[in-house]
């Protein structure tokens, strides 16, 4: 067994990984992020507005088709107790740390793990969102001490918001109007313990993976090496 124990990001297991391998590698194991590109602020006030619309609101009066249940908790910070992730002849460890959108209290006592997206339906991204709430559900049904945790979970999925046009109403306030969208996503552990495994063998490198050919910032990284600059 490894005495490193890495801490992993959900929200880098959507996008970052598949995008860049050395970059993320970089970050986790150098502490050496990429500069944060800024977010515009509408999809800030936007997702902000849908956690405070749907709390405490039944599921089908949200989204037809959503699991039976009521919203209890908006945002929450998460941790998981160190996991051992077993490769080959080895056994890593790691962490998942992160802040999940919303949970779910279901009609049975279990709990649904819900992450809100504003975007047009992508089902090519719905398997990298997967390996996102399952990091939060191992981190809410094995949590770190004084961490925050409920169980079991038993569902996941996407609250999907698609805006569609601009209205006006009849007192003259203005807004995006459009669908929301119910994605679920089963819950498969081996599948998710398979992606760690992954992660955690390259982050065992003793030097990062090669850059992506395409990453622009691992291009603007050697450009600066190359100048001197």
């Amino acid at each position: 067994m490894s005495d490193e124990c890495w801490t992993l990001h959900p929200s880098d297991f959507a996008f970052l990984w598949e995008e860049c391998r050395r970059c993320f590698y970089l970050k986790v194991v150098s502490g050496f992020p990429r500069a944060r590109a800024p977010m515009p602020r509408i999809f800030s006030v936007i997702d902000a507005r849908m956690k405070a619309w749907v709390e405490g609101r039944r599921t089908e009066t949200v989204v037809p088709g959503m699991p039976a249940g009521a919203f209890e908790h908006g945002e929450r910070r998460v941790e998981s107790a160190p996991l051992d992730v077993p490769v080959p002849d080895h056994v890593y460890r790691c962490r998942l740390r992160g802040a999940l959108d919303a949970l779910v209290r279901l009609d049975d006592g279990a709990w649904a793990v819900i992450d809100f997206k504003t975007a047009g339906r992508r089902d090519e991204h719905l398997a990298r969102y997967a390996r996102q709430l399952h990091a939060y559900a191992w981190a809410l049904e094995q949590p770190a001490p004084g961490a925050f945790g409920v169980g079991p979970v038993r569902r996941l999925g996407l609250v999907v918001f698609e805006p569609e046009k601009f209205a006006r109403d009849d007192g003259g306030a203005v807004g995006l109007a459009g669908g929301l969208a119910w994605l679920e996503v089963p819950r498969d552990d081996g599948a998710f313990l398979g992606f760690l495994s992954e992660v955690l063998s390259v982050l065992a490198q003793a030097s990062p993976p090669g850059g992506a050919p395409m990453c622009p910032w691992c291009v603007y990284r050697d450009a600066g090496r190359r100048t001197g600059l």
